[in-house]
């Protein structure tokens, strides 16, 4: 890779800034934003995304944050155990890794179902079921991880069971008060009539050490639909301010009726006594029709690392009333909390909807990133393109001087003679520089061995169109030859328009916002750009071959905070693939 040195220009400023809510003051080729004085504390790029949170079936989606990354498993054709790594909670751009094949010939040879994956005590391990191709034969077993890795090997450690040994699916363990338990979906005898929620204590995370507890039936009218059998499965764990809370699906799991209950277990109470738990009379997630989603259920629960209030809700649903076990995909949302300290999930999402991402989504930590002799490396750095993206490094340094470094990318030097300005000892700099990258997951590494300069993360603060809120005629589409998945198709419409919500800058100055649009007319079309409700400006997209994509830039003035930019056609039919947002 040819060496080069970029022109940097800086700003360094204070984590807590100013969040942008109104007017403008002043038009033309820059504008300033006004805001209202909340507090505002960046913690990454943010941006939308869009369920589902990968292109393949991921049924029965059981997902954890660790050290900067979501980790995913899923039912994966009940053949084997994969676990997915990313840094955001869109999975399409994840590592994937299977960690364990069943042998063959044994009691766990088959339909290996809802793998869990849960960190216990410092170490890793995966509950799942499994049989010998019989259903019946159904019952629990556990991986233990060998390193701190959990995409690395694993142990098959054997059965999880009681002592009555019954048919056992979508085990988990449970911490609580100090205690572990395993809760999962059980029959009471040996014939498939229906499945209930059961409760244990363990001595450890392999070992059941008493006898099962009978937590909750299938007795309410929608847990029954679809049935018989009626259903208790998919039990699931949520904590909060003290509250436990177990989450479990009801309906047939083949049916559009599948959805989520919930039992809450009183303050004080012991959780292996029935009578401890309230069960709630009504479904917490159930099917929309309107929004065009079906069997919504088998979840998880996970909180991202911007802090423990912002937790999510994962789970599976299918697109049509008649897909049964198919088409089952991993959704998402953001979890309320009413004034009782219960959940709230509402209704799912359609797959048009544009979600605000986790806090913290595609911010890479130093404290989680590698060292290498005397660089920091940040991984999985996702691309699909090769071409340049913006890199916005978080720092502090405290000599009194500019420092000059250089910035390596999958190993090659990538710029050198960056400048990095002071900072006050409490203050975090932010620097914007151009990159290279390659289709795929991208390290950057940085110099970690100069005195009273230290490197706090790294991010890249593009914005996908397919992951935009559209209106009108604007379609999302999937194509090849574009960053993310697919594009934007603009029609050259008033009722048409992309909006790129929930943008956030770090702080007050002058940026330059970077479309990448496809233009396959013959001559140059418009783009009207709208920044929070402003007054349109226009920039010129230039002609483009087909799959072919060229920058329409814009430059203007905004203060830290979150930003909406609204994208329409003013004339000509356009492809929309990305937005960069760039700081002078």
């Amino acid at each position: 890779m040819r060496k080069t040195t970029l022109r940097l220009r800086f700003a360094a400023g204070c984590l807590l800034a100013v969040i942008a809510i109104a007017a403008a003051i002043g038009m033309g080729r820059d504008w300033m934003k006004n805001s209202t004085h909340d507090s505002f504390v960046y913690q990454g790029h943010g941006g939308t995304f869009k369920n589902t949170l990968a292109e393949i079936d991921t049924p029965d989606p059981s997902v954890v944050y660790h050290d900067g990354y979501y980790y995913m498993t899923f039912t994966h054709n009940g053949a084997d155990v994969m676990v997915m790594k990313s840094r955001k909670l869109d999975f399409r751009g994840a590592q994937r890794q299977t960690v364990w094949i069943p042998p063959m010939d044994t009691a766990y040879s088959a339909n290996v179902w809802a793998p869990e994956i849960q960190r216990i005590d410092g170490k890793w391990y995966i509950y799942f079921a499994a049989d010998n191709g019989q259903n019946e034969n159904h019952r629990m077993y556990v991986l233990q991880a060998d390193s701190d890795d959990p995409m690395g090997a694993y142990t098959f450690k054997g059965q999880v069971t009681d002592e009555t040994n019954k048919w056992a699916i979508d085990g988990l363990a449970m911490e609580h008060e100090g205690k572990l338990y395993f809760v999962w979906s059980g029959w009471e005898g040996d014939v498939n009539v229906q499945q209930n929620t059961y409760i244990a204590p363990m001595s450890d995370p392999l070992t059941i050490s008493g006898p099962r507890v009978l937590l909750n039936e299938p007795t309410l009218d929608w847990e029954k639909a679809g049935g018989p059998p009626y259903i208790n499965e998919g039990q699931a764990i949520l904590k909060k301010d003290g509250r436990l809370f177990i989450v479990y699906s009801g309906a047939g799991s083949w049916t559009p009726y599948y959805a989520l209950g919930m039992l809450a277990l009183k303050p004080g109470a012991d959780p292996l006594h029935a009578d401890s738990w309230s069960k709630s009379d009504q479904p917490l997630l159930q099917m929309d029709e309107e929004a065009g989603v079906f069997g919504p259920g088998h979840n998880s629960f996970v909180c991202s690392q911007g802090g423990s209030e912002d937790c999510w809700i994962v789970y599976h649903a299918t697109t049509g009333r008649s897909d049964g076990w198919g088409n089952r995909k991993a959704r998402a949302q953001k979890i309320r909390w009413n004034e009782e300290g219960l959940p709230e999930f509402g209704s799912p999402l359609s797959l048009e909807t544009a979600i605000p991402v986790p806090s913290g989504s595609g911010l890479a930590k130093a404290e989680y990133a590698k060292r290498a002799g005397s660089r920091i490396e940040f991984d999985f750095i996702e691309s699909t393109l090769d071409g340049e993206a913006p890199l916005l490094i978080h720092y502090r340094q405290t000599s009194g001087d500019k420092r000059t470094i250089d910035l390596h990318v999958n190993g090659q030097q990538a710029a050198d003679a960056i400048e990095v300005p002071a900072t006050a000892a409490n203050e975090t700099g932010y620097l914007y520089v151009q990159i290279p990258l390659v289709p795929g997951l991208n390290t950057v590494s940085l110099p970690a061995n100069f005195e009273g300069l230290d490197i706090l993360a790294v991010e890249v603060p593009r914005y996908e169109a397919e992951n935009a809120q559209t209106s009108g005629e604007a379609a999302v589409t999937p194509l090849p030859f574009t960053s993310g998945w697919g594009a934007v198709q603009l029609p050259g419409d008033a009722a048409s328009a992309l909006r790129f919500a929930n943008i956030a800058v770090p702080r007050d100055g002058k940026y330059k916002l970077r479309f990448a649009v496809s233009n396959n007319g013959e001559q140059p079309a418009s783009l009207k750009i709208t920044l929070d409700g402003d007054k349109p400006q226009t920039v010129e997209a230039a002609p483009t071959g087909r799959n072919e994509y060229a920058l329409a830039e814009l430059e203007v003035d905004l203060q830290a905070g979150v930003h909406e930019i609204k994208i329409e056609s003013a004339n000509g039919r356009l492809f929309v693939d990305y937005l960069d947002v760039y700081g002078l």
